[in-house]
């Protein structure tokens, strides 16, 4: 590891290294063990640095955002994790065009296309994930998800870097070529089409009062922690199974939103694990219909 640290330190300053770093505290879930190196690149030149320092010291490395679609388990990431943060969240307009970097909050880059005039991205004001995440799992909410407005993205896929086009990034229910590959999304582009601010930020408002409504934001989650079955919502099967509110340990299932699980206070990935597999079992029991997680499990 002293290895990683001095190939690191070459071309990063000490602050943007942590070591032994909580995962808890880079997930929305907070939950998941200690990560033994963190680093917070801040350009794409010092992401892909750190991933060639890692290599060749022999380091495990892993990429991620916010973390709001991901359970560490509590043993927590042997290797490095670099997180796409603040340091790598441009947001740019440029015309009908919106530009942003992997680190920004989809939230952020909703709020820019409004502000400009800029209608197409109002479903994702109150997605928590950041973009490059967020395009690599096509995120999506209220019947809009970002391959319908996806340009193109600039991609590191299989060592390199590469500008895909939507085609070309495969796009499907919360699946893309990326995310299958094993790819992490640097940049993305949005095209856009002109409309009234006042109406795109109503549209936005509207939206994130149901979401407030519906889902169980007063609580640490992931999201929906199920893909939507064919034929079916995850929710409901849930609820029909008779599992709303059901609990291991500080892990529960939302009593507002069966679709969520929750962390109503000290749970463990442990819990939340052996909660989503108690789910799985008792909806198949129940229904016959096999759910899916749509979160990322990851760690020791």
């Amino acid at each position: 590891m002293s290895a990683l640290y001095e190939r690191l330190m070459r071309v990063a300053a000490p602050e943007q290294l942590l070591r032994g770093e909580p995962m808890a505290a880079h997930t929305t879930f907070r939950v998941g063990g200690p990560a033994d190196w963190m680093f917070f690149p801040a350009s794409e030149a010092q992401l892909l640095a750190a991933l060639d320092a890692a290599r060749e010291a022999g380091v495990p490395a892993m990429v991620i955002g916010n973390g709001s679609n991901l359970i560490v388990r509590d043993g927590g990431i042997r290797g490095l994790v670099i997180v796409l943060g603040e340091r790598m969240s441009a947001v740019r307009v440029d015309g009908e065009i919106v530009s942003a970097q992997a680190g920004a909050p989809l939230g952020r880059v909703a709020a820019a296309a409004q502000a400009a005039g800029l209608t197409g991205l109002e479903f994702a004001s109150g997605i928590p994930g950041t973009l490059g995440g967020g395009c690599a799992m096509n995120a999506g909410a209220y019947g809009g998800q970002l391959s319908d407005a996806l340009l193109d993205a600039r991609v590191l896929l299989d060592g390199a870097v590469r500008t895909l086009t939507r085609g070309e990034m495969e796009m499907g229910y919360r699946t893309t070529l990326p995310l299958r590959r094993g790819g992490v999304v640097l940049e993305a582009r949005f095209a856009l089409a002109r409309g009234d601010r006042d109406a795109i930020l109503a549209r936005m408002r509207e939206l994130n009062a149901r979401r407030r409504e519906k889902q169980p934001l007063n609580f640490p989650s992931a999201g929906s922690v199920f893909k939507r079955p064919e034929g079916h919502f995850a929710g409901a099967l849930i609820e029909q199974a008779g599992l709303k509110g059901a609990a291991i340990g500080g892990a529960q299932v939302s009593p507002r939103h069966a679709g969520f699980i929750v962390n109503t206070g000290g749970a463990t990935a442990a819990d939340v694990l052996a909660l989503i597999a108690h789910v799985q079992r008792e909806v198949l029991r129940a229904s016959g219909v096999r759910l899916e997680t749509e979160v990322r499990v990851v760690g020791e």
